[in-house]
């Protein structure tokens, strides 16, 4: 099943504060979310893939954006 997470949920397991997701969100170039009426939610899945992603092993590595 999927597990959908808050703003709050998402913010806490990025380390990154909410209003850096909501600027995110508006720029375009943030964590895919799912939109439910007026809620904001994040698949778990889908953020640990985007964690994955900008996981390296040396400081001269590229993050991809």
């Amino acid at each position: 099943m999927r597990r959908l997470m808050t703003e709050a949920e998402a913010s806490i397991r990025t380390g990154l504060a909410a209003s850096t997701l909501q600027k995110q969100r508006v720029r375009g170039d943030g964590i895919p979310y799912v939109k439910i009426g007026r809620s904001v939610r994040y698949d778990s899945d889908v953020v640990d893939e985007w964690l994955d992603a900008r996981t390296v092993s040396s400081t001269s590595q590229a993050i991809a954006s």
